[in-house]
């Protein structure tokens, strides 16, 4: 498999263009020495030549010298996004994780209060159909809003009832104490006459021994 097959990132295909050309003058120079090893002594022009060639050479290592040191750079660069990222990943993993735990623990504590058996379930309240009988606007609400309302209406309820039930009290209070007080007076009245039918049994027996 060809290198360029291997590297896909388009930002080394000028480093991989450099490098192809950089090998191809290496290759032509050494073509050329070999070719000029048999001469003795070398023309000028064949000195001219070399030299062309190397500094052609010497440019392209040049080149291909900065291009690998900014690759370098860059992947290096790449590399720390690369671990930023990997740790932002992963922060955001735990995060996840713990959004998971948090979410297993509130769905216990939603079935814990939904099988909570509260107080209020027993609470001898008119029946649902009763209640919005009395109260036919509140139909359309849930049955979320409508418990509170069917509580309080009992609160006051009960305590219409308990205010009546001490006004009654007040009421059997107040006979009992007025029974009471004319029990006293026929009492009294009672020791009267017998005071008064006494007095009239003596005066008669006193009549009968005149006579």
């Amino acid at each position: 498999m060809a290198i360029e097959d291997l590297i896909s990132d388009s930002t080394l295909q000028p480093l991989l263009e450099t490098s192809r050309t950089t090998l191809n003058q290496t290759l032509a120079v050494l073509s050329w020495l070999e070719a000029s090893s048999a001469a003795a002594n070398p023309t000028l022009e064949q000195k001219l030549d070399l030299a062309e060639q190397q500094k052609t050479l010497y440019a392209y290592v040049a080149k291909l010298r900065g291009q690998h040191r900014q690759a370098a750079f860059g992947a290096r660069a790449t590399k720390q996004e690369t671990a930023e990222a990997r740790q932002e990943v992963d922060r955001l993993l735990l995060q996840l994780q713990n959004l998971y735990y948090e979410q297993r623990h509130l769905m216990g504590e939603i079935g814990a209060c939904e099988g909570y058996d509260h107080a209020y379930t027993h609470l001898p309240l008119l029946s649902l159909d009763e209640y919005l009988a009395l109260f036919p606007d509140q139909a359309g609400l849930s049955e979320q809003e409508l418990m509170p309302l069917r509580i309080e209406h009992e609160r006051q309820e009960r305590e219409t009832l308990e205010q009546q039930r001490l006004e009654l009290v007040n009421i059997k209070d107040g006979l009992v104490k007025e029974n009471t007080r004319k029990k006293d007076e026929l009492k009294k009245m009672d020791e009267k006459l017998e005071a008064i039918v006494e007095g009239f049994t003596t005066l008669q027996e006193a009549l009968q021994k005149d006579l």
